[in-house]
């Protein structure tokens, strides 16, 4: 397979993952992913790799990188909005597997990418995110296992993205722990299901424990205002579906929305915002309906054409965005 021979985006991680099922026949990719979204689901212990061989990992790469980079690359957009001015130099992708969150990291920093570690368990995931990323990431791929033995170099940044449900409750416990001793700034997502919900509670509270602050999604470190059990906090990126996605779901749409929850935090300074939207507005004539998360809790505001240049930004404003919007100079 040939290199990228362009920049990390979404579109050369495409270009990548299109020559890897060349030669594996589409049942015997879509029965590989069914069965590795199946195992997923259940119960994985940290010492059993579910991607077994190339034929595994290159199904699963197909089908899940571009929704894990879609969903990182959502949570650095929010992390470089609390922190503009900030950019890592060195970074660490914990449980990266073929590399989708160092991809949206690359990207996220193109001016300037990071270099980068990538830390799995799984030989062939390293194997063919190192192969992917020839030519188009500054990075280095490692096995480890992933759990309380980890022990990470200091680095700027750290991501840990759809890891958490892969490990026990002690591995989780450790490894956000180191995470929070060796990094400036820790990203961590998880699926947006309330038990994903529940373990980036679990998280945040360990960083904030540690001296961390929030930048997002939430604009403060204090207590989340969601009742648990009643509800949870996530958001939704759209990513485009390849012919695997099609081919596995069933679907004729040429989109699928990811959710996901999140957390950022960091050791510096960081300016979070207002308040976040936190469902999908609600548009309807002449009224935009939005469910959002500030300092006080959670509250709804309603925009309606009364409100002039503000009610063409509500409108515009999507499903995590900040609100409201920064004001024209």
């Amino acid at each position: 397979m040939n290199a990228p021979a362009s920049p990390p985006s979404a579109e050369s991680l495409r270009a990548a993952l299109a020559g890897l099922l060349a030669g594996l026949p589409p049942t015997q990719a879509a029965r590989a992913v069914e069965r590795l979204i199946a195992n997923y689901r259940g119960t994985t212990p940290t010492d059993a790799p579910v991607l077994r061989d190339r034929s595994d990992v290159a199904a699963y790469a197909a089908y899940r990188m571009p929704a894990t980079f879609e969903a990182v690359r959502g949570v650095l957009d929010a992390l470089r909005e609390a922190a503009p001015d900030w950019a890592p130099a060195t970074h660490t992708d914990v449980g990266g597997g073929t590399g989708a969150a160092s991809w949206a990291v690359a990207e996220a920093w193109e001016e300037a990418p990071p270099r980068t570690t990538v830390l799995d368990w799984a030989e062939p995931a390293l194997a063919l995110g190192r192969e992917l990323a020839a030519g188009a990431l500054d990075a280095e791929w490692r096995r480890e296992r992933i759990g309380t033995a980890l022990r990470l170099a200091d680095t700027d940044l750290v991501t840990v993205s759809y890891v958490l449900k892969e490990l026990t409750e002690a591995d989780r416990t450790a490894l956000v722990t180191e995470a929070a001793r060796a990094a400036q700034a820790v990203v961590i997502v998880e699926p947006g299901t309330p038990d994903g919900y529940e373990r980036i509670i679990a998280a945040r509270t360990l960083l904030i424990d540690a001296g961390f602050t929030v930048a997002a999604p939430c604009p403060h470190s204090g207590a989340c205002p969601i009742v648990p059990g009643t509800d949870w906090c996530h958001f939704s990126a759209r990513v485009s579906r390849s012919s695997l996605h099609r081919q596995v779901k069933g679907g004729s749409l040429p989109y699928e929305d990811e959710k996901y929850s999140y957390v950022a935090a960091t050791r510096f300074p960081v300016t979070p915002t207002v308040s976040r939207v936190t469902r999908r507005p609600q548009i309807r004539k002449g009224l935009v309906q939005l469910e959002l998360c500030g300092s006080d809790g959670l509250a709804r505001e309603m925009v309606t054409k009364r409100h002039g240049p503000l009610y063409k930004q509500a409108r515009d404003t999507e499903w995590g965005d900040s609100w409201p919007p920064e004001q024209d100079a």
